[in-house]
């Protein structure tokens, strides 16, 4: 569901991954790249993709820090 969201609304995704400032940088350039789309410039497509593969990285970040974190604790509470 977090990479659907990365995917349609990026700022929101990492809003929700529990980076904010990230979140508001991203919105920026999210919807800057939104704004040019809609004028014939490339830079647009690429601001544009470039605050999705953002978005798409820190999401699964976010996976891979609770999953590490999991498997840190199971092992501490395997040897304690």
């Amino acid at each position: 569901m977090q990479y659907l969201l990365a995917l349609l609304v990026p700022p929101l995704a990492i809003l929700f991954a529990g980076k904010p400032f990230q979140a508001v940088f991203n919105g920026l350039l999210w919807i800057g790249g939104l704004l040019f789309i809609l004028l014939p410039f490339v830079a647009g497509q690429a601001a544009w993709g470039i605050a999705v593969i953002w978005a798409l990285a820190v999401v699964h970040g976010r996976r891979t820090e609770a999953r590490d974190r999991q498997l840190i604790e199971q092992a501490l509470r395997r040897r304690g």
